[in-house]
């Protein structure tokens, strides 16, 4: 993960220690940004996406230490809509490009100050609420303009372990880390 030059490390680490929620978009996060569509029984076109298994159960590892998930996408997607619930999101909102009303929604849901939550996202559209959070990630195949506006930008990409390696910073920074590899009897 880089760090973008005007973050103070020591800041990064302090607000990543205090995440409460973690917000993401879909498209281009938790996917690759492709769409699928392909005729069903019925003849009408079925979307499907892919997932990447290694960011969902990362997703479940939050559940564990307190992190509520979620996600604000501007395009429906039963797709989406099942993944969510396989990974234990709390929020999902779809079909909104107007992204701030839902987010200031989930903030007060949550009770969360605006440091205490962070959000992945790529396009154009995640930046509004990028600026608002305490820490701010962008995925490796993200628009420039969405790395140069976040805290951090992943090695990964979207749908390839983006959102895995951000849970994996938020984690070692509460000290979780060690707690989860030793529960899979792993060296660290």
């Amino acid at each position: 993960m880089q760090i973008n030059d005007s973050v103070d490390p020591q800041k990064f680490e302090r607000l990543a220690a205090g995440i409460r929620v973690l917000l993401m978009d879909v498209d281009g996060v938790l996917t690759d940004g492709r769409l699928f569509f392909s005729p069903g029984p019925d003849g009408k076109m079925v979307e499907s996406k892919a997932f990447d298994s290694q960011d969902g159960i990362a997703l479940r590892w939050l559940t564990w230490y307190g992190v509520e998930t979620g996600v604000i996408s501007g395009r429906d997607s039963p797709a989406t809509l099942e993944r969510a619930r396989q990974v234990g999101m709390k929020w999902v909102f779809q079909g909104h490009i107007e992204k701030i009303p839902l987010f200031e929604k989930i903030m007060a849901e949550a009770q969360a100050r605006p440091e205490e939550v962070a959000y992945v996202g790529d396009d154009l559209t995640d930046v509004v609420i990028m600026r608002r959070v305490g820490l701010s990630f962008a995925t490796a195949n993200a628009r420039a303009e969405v790395k140069r506006s976040a805290t951090a930008v992943t090695e990964a990409s979207g749908g390839s372990g983006a959102v895995r390696e951000v849970i994996e910073t938020l984690l070692k920074a509460r000290g979780c880390w060690e707690e989860i590899l030793k529960k899979y009897e792993v060296e660290p």
